[in-house]
């Protein structure tokens, strides 16, 4: 991509009678990565144990669910840092809103950030920001072993802001909630939609408590055949990639979305429900209904906040800022989402915008690469004060006077 062009990213929009214009900060340059084979998944063991307590309140508020935590898990983890994650686990303020009695969309939205939360306040956040080359297009599955991210047994790890996230299976919280055959799973977790989610177990028949428990198949497939090649990556289709899956309708027990309508212990009259599978998705990615902003991903303040290098981060909220950003600490840079107020800093496209386009998950993917690539670009050219400029407008100085 030429230089010039990632030099400045500005997106200017016409909102009633005032305009935005948008400049940006600087996640770091994307990973460079040719690998084209799955490697073998190594998760660290489960030998530390939270030197900080869970805290987590679940409560209903008009018709919404609000789930507040600080991301402390209750079960032990791998040890981090570690040679895959040079991370530290630390208290988060997450604090997500969700539909309490959730409806199903006329049209399925792709995750654009977190998946949804745990029951102990954990989030999903399946995706990880490592592509092909360092270009969008071919994104690595991070639970294919072909990059060592410093996974633990419960498929999570750390990210940059301290968040401790699972990206698969959370084994620490499925044993302590003790799925298994011969029973349906417990709800584990709400979407960001507000449907629940569950692991691996249901009924046979959707629509029959009393009908025999099974593990659930997902309906994702590996393409057959070759890679394309070029510049895209060669190779059989073997689930290093994202793109390396297809859905095939009818394949398994569960639609695009890696859910149904069924009934469950927790909603004996039927709900949609997503479900968590031993096969790729693993986490849903699609959803079902409308997902909350609170689990969309935001560039955060102060250094990346991605899963390797090229993901932004986790948005995090302080207790009553429904859709506001806490970006790092040391810094309170909130900003409002949605028409109430101007884009993020650093923002191409605002998520009003984004999701009124109704874009498909691979132009997602490109949009949030070429984002990271024209935001690294002006790490390379601003100076520190400039930088910092950037991140508190309050700070420019007009010519020859003083600052606002």
């Amino acid at each position: 991509m030429n230089k010039t062009f990632m030099i400045f990213a500005v997106s200017v929009f016409a909102l009633g009678t005032w305009v935005v214009v948008v400049v940006a900060q600087q996640p770091p340059r994307p990973r460079m990565h040719r690998i084209v084979n799955k490697g073998q998944l190594d998760p660290r063991p489960a030998t530390s144990t939270p030197a900080i307590k869970n805290e987590v309140t679940i409560t209903i508020e008009g018709d919404q669910r609000v789930i507040t935590s600080n991301g402390i898990p209750e079960h032990p983890t791998g040890q981090f840092p570690n040679r895959g994650n040079p991370n530290r686990i630390t208290p988060q303020t997450h604090v997500y809103r969700i539909p309490a009695n959730p409806k199903v969309a006329d049209q399925t939205t792709p995750m654009r950030g977190e998946f949804g939360v745990a029951i102990n306040g954990v989030p999903f956040d399946p995706g990880a920001g490592e592509f092909y080359a360092g270009e969008p297009g071919w994104q690595y599955e991070p639970l294919s072993g072909a990059i060592d991210l410093g996974i633990d047994v419960s498929h999570a790890h750390v990210q940059p802001t301290g968040k401790y996230h699972y990206h698969g299976l959370p084994t620490g919280l499925i044993d302590s909630v003790q799925v298994g055959s011969g029973k349906h799973s417990p709800r584990i977790a709400w979407a960001a939609d507000g449907f629940p989610i569950y692991a691996v177990y249901g009924y046979s028949d959707p629509n029959d408590a009393n009908s025999s428990v099974q593990k659930l198949r997902s309906s994702y497939q590996l393409k057959q055949g070759q890679r394309p090649g070029g510049n895209a990556p060669g190779g059989t289709y073997d689930g290093t990639f994202v793109q390396d899956y297809e859905y095939v309708q009818g394949s398994g027990d569960l639609d695009e979305c890696n859910g149904r309508f069924t009934v469950t212990p927790e909603y004996p009259e039927g709900t949609y429900a997503y479900f968590m599978t031993e096969e790729w998705p693993v986490v849903p990615r699609i959803f079902r209904g409308t997902p909350s902003v609170d689990f969309m991903h935001g560039p955060p303040r102060g250094g990346p906040g991605q899963d390797g290098a090229g993901q932004r981060g986790p948005r995090q909220r302080g207790a009553g800022q429904r859709g506001a950003e806490q970006r790092g600490a040391g810094h309170d840079d909130r900003r409002p989402l949605g028409r109430g107020g101007p884009p993020r800093v650093g923002q191409l496209l605002p998520d009003f915008i984004r999701h009124s386009l109704n874009l498909s998950a691979e132009q997602d993917r490109e949009l949030d690469a070429i984002q990271s690539m024209v935001d690294d670009e002006l790490k390379t050219i601003l100076t520190p004060e400039q930088q910092d400029q950037l991140r508190s407008p309050r700070n420019f100085r007009a010519r020859g006077g003083r600052p606002h």
